[in-house]
């Protein structure tokens, strides 16, 4: 994984490492951790060398219970195979909220966590970023991860379009891209998006968004929009055919719409 959204930050609190735990013992909080892909599970079972295991992150909540942090794929191949124990580094005292921290801040440096698995942990862990998105996406009735009618699935998008401008962007952008094409998943491309809140971060102020989705709908629909932005960017030449390019592609064609049967000090630049 590249360089980290979030930041991440935990108290003062006991650790024990090197502790041999019962696998029936631990618990998975689903809102502090990934999904169980059990693929992977059997995969590492199925090569499982009990020795070059090292050990799982579990955190012992005030209650007693104990919750796997990280390392619940390896649990589960173990289960597989049959065995009773696993060594743990045990963390005391966490909350749910620092459980998430403790995962995001060990798994930071691999790529082993998707941006969608970082996202929702990161909401459970109250990161700023991702408490900001959740908001307007709610606002919305819109859910993060699949590309669906109801349902954003360009995770880094609306994650780098909130950094960048800000949860007011992403709101209007998700406003205008609804007007003009109504709830489809084609509305919600990332591309798209990304254009959209290009000009409304440099040009917002002067903007009227509904009168921006009557001439983006004029232009055509969204599916036509992705195509057209991918074959500018990818008529400039292999180096400009990745996701900026064609973000800012779309960006120039929203700019082309906007001044469409504009006076020249009407339009933008």
């Amino acid at each position: 994984m590249v360089k980290s959204r979030f930041q991440y930050a935990l108290p003062d609190h006991r650790v024990e490492y090197g502790v041999e735990v019962e696998i029936d013992s631990l618990k998975i909080d689903d809102d502090a951790q990934r999904g169980l892909n059990v693929k992977r599970a059997q995969g590492i079972a199925d090569g499982l060398i009990v020795d070059a295991l090292g050990s799982i992150v579990v955190s012992e909540r005030a209650d007693g219970n104990r919750y796997i942090v990280d390392g619940m794929h390896r649990t589960e191949a173990c289960k597989i195979r049959g065995l009773r124990t696993i060594k743990a580094e045990i963390h005391y005292g966490l909350i749910q909220q620092e459980e998430a921290t403790l995962f995001l801040i060990k798994n930071r440096e691999s790529a082993k966590v998707s941006t969608l698995d970082e996202y929702k942990v990161g909401l459970t862990a109250g990161d700023a970023l991702c408490v900001s998105v959740d908001q307007v996406l709610q606002s919305h009735g819109l859910g993060l991860g699949a590309s669906s009618t109801n349902s954003v699935g360009a995770v880094s998008a609306v994650l780098r379009i909130t950094r960048q401008h800000g949860p007011l962007i992403l709101h209007r952008t998700l406003k205008v891209v609804e007007t003009a094409w109504g709830r489809d998943k084609e509305s919600w491309d990332g591309v798209i998006l990304g254009g959209v809140a290009m000009f409304l971060g440099r040009h917002g102020s002067s903007v009227d968004d509904d009168e921006l989705a009557k001439k983006m709908l004029k232009r055509g629909l969204a599916a036509r929009w992705r195509s057209e932005a991918l074959t500018r960017a990818s008529n400039g030449g292999y180096n400009n055919s990745g996701t900026g390019s064609r973000e800012s592609q779309c960006y120039q064609m929203v700019v082309e719409s906007w001044n469409k049967g504009r006076s020249a000090p009407n339009r933008v630049g």
